[in-house]
């Protein structure tokens, strides 16, 4: 049994391409140069205040409450203090840059879309037999059986069985199609008529439809959406150049690279 392995940047370069990562290693390249080089020319600016803040919201976000919580964090992740405050500078040059560029536009973006940010609070059993699921529907129906009792006898999953089948809140590109256009022409609370589809027989309880409002959190949701769909829009249009040792260009073999009949 191996006592020690030895592990080198070779290494490392050679199992990211063997494992085929390279791809979305090098669109996270590309993506940082172009917010480097975007926030330059738009001349955003970070002051001493906000990047201590956002040090502090990476410490946060990984739970890292103690000093000692951060050193065995930075030793895990092989990093040092200064590529920590690298990755905070970083982090917060995409946020200035995403705001600088697409603030002005999120009103009119969540006026423009927002049947897509409604949501619906629902209940859900699944079930394999459909001539069940309807008897089931019009028991409820009737009143014979509550919702509850159906998601305590039929769920197999134990939280989801104790919390009744409550999937929580729910917006319209969660559900397919057909399940998405019946939940949100309900008139709450009601309960829906099964619905088949390949992961089985539905049956749904709308609880409640939730209008959208444009608060900080969907602000921020659209920022991000807008601002990452730049990015990949500013790295469709680049030519990535990449420069290996000839040594990692591995030759293919006349039995890889033939083409089965």
């Amino acid at each position: 049994m191996l006592e020690k392995i030895s592990v080198g940047d070779q290494d490392i370069l050679y199992h990211l391409k063997i494992s085929c990562q390279m791809p979305n290693i090098l669109d996270a390249i590309a993506s940082r140069k172009i917010v480097t080089q975007t926030a330059m020319k738009e001349d955003i600016q970070i002051t001493t205040a906000e990047l201590q803040q956002a040090a502090d919201n990476l410490r946060l976000a990984n739970n890292l409450v103690k000093a000692e919580d951060t050193w065995a964090w930075l030793k895990k992740h092989y990093l040092s203090l200064d590529n920590f405050e690298e990755i905070a500078y970083t982090n917060l040059l995409s946020a200035k840059l995403a705001n600088h560029l697409f603030g002005e536009q999120v009103e009119s973006f969540f006026y423009a879309h927002q049947l897509e940010y409604i949501a619906a609070a629902i209940y859900e059993v699944i079930l394999d037999d459909e001539d069940l699921a309807l008897e089931i529907f019009y028991a409820l129906q009737e009143g014979e059986i509550s919702f509850h009792e159906v998601a305590r006898q039929y769920i197999q999953n134990p939280e989801l069985r104790r919390a009744g089948g409550y999937q929580g809140m729910r917006e319209r590109k969660d559900f397919r199609p057909e399940i998405a256009a019946a939940i949100f022409a309900a008139n709450p609370p009601q309960i829906l008529k099964p619905i088949t589809t390949p992961q089985g027989v539905r049956i749904i309880m709308v609880e409640e439809i939730i209008q959208p409002q444009l608060n900080e959190q969907i602000r921020l949701r659209i920022i991000g959406d807008l601002f990452t769909n730049w990015l990949r829009q500013q790295i469709s249009t680049l030519e990535i150049e990449v420069n290996l040792a000839a040594k990692y260009n591995l030759p293919l073999s006349p039995l890889i690279i033939t083409q089965t009949s």
